[in-house]
């Protein structure tokens, strides 16, 4: 699925005085309020990350509170979707108007009726919705069902999707992937030039993050966002 890269960081933590026999608790507990929260600076959502410490004693910090600077690389894992993209999510809910779903069992996303190709119609039974395709019977849309959707916005505040399923590659994936023969060869080559794209994205987000990034859970009372500065 495109939308997740992983990323290399160089990391500064500041520790309380107070955790100085627990350092590396410390720093783990500060790395972990980055998680399924979208940061600026990795331009991205974190899910996970999986840290290497560089040193074995922190740097006492000059100032009022003798803060310890621990440094460290940590390797993140990101949810960065962008425009385009093709990402995969479950169905949880469909309406006449729109399919509601959960990406990565965090995100939600919503594709509204004017952006699912009129390829597929909406159709009730027994009180159970679905997206059923005049064009090839089986491939149906319903809750449960995975789906592969395009990207067109993303709200990082709410971690929100808004997609699209108006191209022929969108669908219901294991309808897609059973006959995927039967795709046109310019959506093949669309998904793939996508694909490079996200590549060059992971490689210019390496590029972006040789400089030390610091922590600093001193400012713990303000936004998530505003806890990471990078150095001056």
């Amino acid at each position: 699925m495109e939308g997740l890269k992983v990323s290399d960081a160089n990391l500064v933590v500041y520790v309380h005085p107070s955790k100085s026999n627990k350092v590396h608790q410390a720093v783990l507990n500060e790395l972990s309020t980055l998680l399924f929260t979208f940061s600026e600076i990795f331009d991205g959502v974190v899910l996970a990350y999986d840290v290497n410490f560089l040193e074995k004693c922190a740097k006492v910090l000059s100032g009022v509170h003798p803060y310890f600077g621990v440094t460290l690389k940590a390797k993140l894992l990101l949810f960065s979707p962008k425009p385009n993209m093709l990402l995969e999510a479950k169905v949880v809910k469909l309406t006449q108007e729109s399919i509601h779903a959960i990406v990565l069992g965090f995100s939600s996303a919503v594709i509204a009726d004017k952006d699912i190709r009129e390829e597929f119609t909406y159709r009730n039974k027994h009180g159970q919705g679905r997206y059923i395709s005049r064009l090839h019977k089986r491939h149906v849309i319903k809750v449960g069902t995975m789906i592969r959707f395009e990207v067109k916005s993303f709200d990082e505040e709410i971690l929100h999707v808004f997609g699209s399923l108006k191209l022929d590659t969108t669908g219901g994936i294991h309808w897609l992937d059973k006959n995927l023969e039967d795709v046109p060869q310019s959506d093949r080559s669309a998904k793939k030039k996508r694909e490079n794209e996200g590549e060059s994205l992971i490689l210019e987000q390496n590029a972006m993050v040789e400089e030390p990034i610091f922590l600093d859970n001193a400012h713990a009372k303000k936004p998530k966002k505003q806890r990471i500065k990078e150095e001056s």
